[in-house]
């Protein structure tokens, strides 16, 4: 009987396999469609650089403490000196630990500027097009538009002092263009605060350092301070009087104007 029942399931498997055939020449296809996606075998120092986040996400090493030495951690992950040097440095890129001066690595909290430092590389490769400086350009208009907008419905009285701070310094460097293009960054850097959110600050840093070209050239331009502090103080007004509406428009005349300035001086 177990023969018999045996040889009917593969009688049942076979006719299984026929019918499946027959539907493939009806169709068309010869096989299951299916996309590659191969599996990339991962290299040693990124095994331990996993090994060593899933610790600290765990909570088991916390910041503050330091790793083991670079001979430890040979012998607890089976690995050369090379792996474990290129998972330090990939760590230390990315935020999740500090090398001082002698050698130790200590695991630290990632912050917001750690994170977008990561993206630096990248950033500065589409800076070298005009169309990724477009790109930046159109970002930072929807960031600071936002901050603009949300200054004018939430900053409290302290902020509102310091962005008025900001504007007077700004506007005593006007006759100086390199200290004027810092406190430019330094009146926006102040909208970029008042939600209080790391993140903000991290990417207002970010977006500054990687346009630091095109400040610069648009305010070479002659009258161009003057121009810029003006939208400033606008801006200020603005925010200062509760109008979210026209903070956040101004702010999108001033970035649109810097922007002209800027093609038209490169020529593109």
């Amino acid at each position: 009987m177990k023969k018999i029942l045996g040889l009917t399931k593969l009688f049942l498997f076979y006719k299984i396999l026929d019918n499946l055939a027959d539907w493939n020449k009806r169709t068309g296809m010869t096989s299951i469609p299916l996309k590659k996606n191969h599996i990339k075998r991962k290299r040693l120092y990124e095994e331990v650089v996993e090994r060593i986040q899933q610790l600290i996400h765990s909570g088991e090493i916390r910041p503050g403490d330091s790793l083991p030495s670079e001979r430890e951690l040979m012998e607890i992950y089976g690995v050369g000196r090379p792996a474990i040097r290129e998972a330090i440095l990939t760590l230390q890129k990315e935020g999740f630990v500090s090398v001082s001066g002698g050698g130790r690595t200590r695991v630290i909290e990632p912050t917001a500027e750690h994170i977008v430092e990561s993206l630096s590389t990248a950033a500065r490769h589409w800076l070298a097009h005009p169309e990724g400086v477009q790109n930046f350009q159109a970002a930072r208009k929807f960031f600071e538009c936002g901050l603009a907008r949300y200054a004018a419905q939430y900053a409290t009285k302290d902020d509102l002092q310091l962005l008025t701070k900001a504007l007077q310094v700004n506007k005593d460097s006007m006759n100086n263009s390199k200290l004027f293009a810092q406190t430019d960054v330094d009146f926006h850097y102040v909208l970029a605060v008042i939600p209080q959110n790391t993140i903000f600050t991290g990417i207002h840093a970010a977006i500054s350092e990687w346009l630091i070209e095109q400040r610069h050239t648009a305010l070479s331009s002659p009258g161009e301070n003057k121009i810029a502090y003006q939208a400033h103080e606008e801006i200020a007004e603005a925010i200062i009087n509760r109008n979210a509406d026209l903070a956040e428009n101004l702010m999108g005349k001033h970035l649109d104007q810097v922007a002209e300035v800027y093609w038209k001086i490169v020529g593109i």
